[in-house]
């Protein structure tokens, strides 16, 4: 078979395959260590860093004691069974394969007189606490959130669901980099259909690694390259995914991100939150409308004023003080735009500034560039007013990636509207609903269940309901188990 390397009868031969294939004398953390057991010759291929130190002594001392009988009869079993007394345990026969395993973290055994080399699983990595993700906070609920390792991630998702058809399926992408990646789902609830769709598409990755993680494998499923919005969502929290896994939702968990895909995701995932499901469900129902009309007036509400403050026939009498006094120095439709860029500056200095400046940041953002732009005639206070109010949906959007698209469809709506008036208004958002419409996530309609309509789905998304009564599964999902 193409890219296999099997075992030769040397193993002399077989050490230098390694050697030269991993280019150990160039790395100083690429470790091999020649060694005689029992007789026989052995070989450690290692990466420093990778393993735990006093299991990797801890093995080495076991097989310091054997004697040249111990190994007489079916060597191979015998280091397996007896003398490697270790969990995570496993044989290649591939030279090529064992020599990209060890820089994945696994001790690579080479034996003399054996076909196989052993594979010891005995790797450790850098790792923080799985501390509350600073996107997803809750007033009530668990702190715990997943990390930057896999095993990690995998084992803080198997915590929360003690379910026998919890299935995690390793896959490696990434011709240089041999990314870990985990396609984790409930196999007698979610669609096998979609997961041999998501797999397939998995396998079609083609590039040299993945660098940015969740992202590059969210670029090569996504399709429509230049789509803003996203079609896939992320969490950091264990209790979220465990949740939509119950739904039928398949997770992909990428080893060095800390962020868990959930496919599929309609439009309406993006916008709900953890914190509904704390609190009371009379509660979480105000919690998640008030929510909606804060998404829905950071796209519209820009766009809406500015039409009103410029076509004041619109208008009845009593609403005629809808629209600045006092324009200022600059036209409004260059205000909002100004704004919207500096708000964008302003939240890029926020992210590249250190902690301890974050106050002096903020009262220059406060002062210098509100206050003095306003009493200097450059903004008029309704543009602040309406900007604010704006920025404040957005930063109440549950989802990132969604709250970055929606900003950019805001900006393009005010541009429009500012062009061509009410027609280019009422056209571009028609157009821009149409968008949404026949986008698809995994072949699913992203604007589901509002199209194609479903009253009780859609009823479930605008109301949060109480638990008790959710007691089936969304049927865009196709559930082997439609009954929760």
């Amino acid at each position: 078979m193409v890219g296999q390397k099997y075992l030769s009868n040397s193993y002399e031969k077989n050490v230098q395959y390694i050697r030269d294939y991993l280019d150990i004398d160039k790395s100083f953390d690429l470790v091999h260590l020649d060694l005689e057991y029992a007789k026989r010759k052995m070989s450690l291929f290692l990466v420093d860093g990778f393993v735990k130190d006093d299991i990797l002594h801890y093995l080495m001392r076991f097989l310091a004691e054997l004697k040249e009988e111990d190994l007489a009869d079916d060597t191979l079993k015998l280091l397996l069974k007896r003398y490697i007394p270790y969990v995570e345990i496993d044989v290649e026969k591939d030279l090529e394969k064992a020599a990209n395993s060890v820089l994945a973290g696994p001790t690579a055994l080479v034996v003399e007189g054996i076909d196989r080399i052993i594979m010891i699983d005995a790797r450790t990595y850098p790792v923080r606490s799985p501390a509350e993700p600073d996107l997803e906070k809750v007033v009530r609920g668990s702190r715990d959130g997943y990390v930057e390792t896999i095993v990690f991630n995998t084992a803080l998702t198997r915590r929360k669901i003690r379910d026998r058809s919890l299935r995690m399926e390793y896959k490696s992408i990434g011709r240089r980099s041999k990314t870990d990646v985990c396609i984790c789902y409930l196999e007698d609830i979610a669609d096998q259909k979609k997961v041999e769709q998501l797999k397939d598409h998995l396998d079609q990755v083609d590039t040299d690694g993945l660098p940015m993680a969740e992202k590059t494998i969210e670029e090569f499923l996504s399709g429509k390259t230049w789509n803003p919005y996203p079609t896939i969502r992320y969490t950091e929290r264990p209790d979220t995914a465990a949740s939509h896994l119950y739904e039928g939702h398949i997770l992909i968990i990428i080893d060095g991100s800390p962020s868990v895909m959930i496919t599929p995701a309609t439009f309406w995932h993006h916008m709900q939150h953890a914190e509904e499901y704390r609190q009371k469900p009379f509660i979480g129902v105000y919690l998640r409308l008030v929510r909606f009309l804060a998404i829905f007036a950071s796209i519209f509400l820009l766009p809406l004023y500015y039409l009103l403050s410029t076509e004041m026939g619109l208008l009845p009498e009593s609403l005629h003080f809808i629209g600045p006094k006092e324009v200022g120095l600059i036209p409004l439709i260059f205000q909002f735009l100004i704004a919207e860029v500096g708000v964008d500056v302003l939240r890029m200095a926020a992210i590249h500034t250190p902690s301890a400046l974050t106050t002096a940041l903020g009262l220059v953002s406060a002062i210098l560039i509100g206050q003095i732009a306003v009493e200097v005639g450059l903004f008029s206070n309704e543009v602040i007013l309406y900007l604010a109010a704006v920025v404040m949906g957005t930063f109440a959007t549950p989802s990132y990636e969604l709250s970055l698209a929606n900003r950019l469809i805001r900006m393009i709506l005010l541009i429009i509207t500012a062009i061509f008036g009410v027609k280019g208004f009422m056209i571009a958002t028609t157009l821009y609903l149409l968008y949404l419409i026949q986008l698809k996530t995994f072949y699913i309609g992203y604007f589901w269940p509002f199209i194609p309509f479903d009253f009780k789905a859609m009823l479930n998304v605008v109301i949060r309901q109480p638990v008790p009564y959710a007691n089936s599964r969304p049927s865009f999902l196709n559930p082997q188990d439609p009954d929760r």
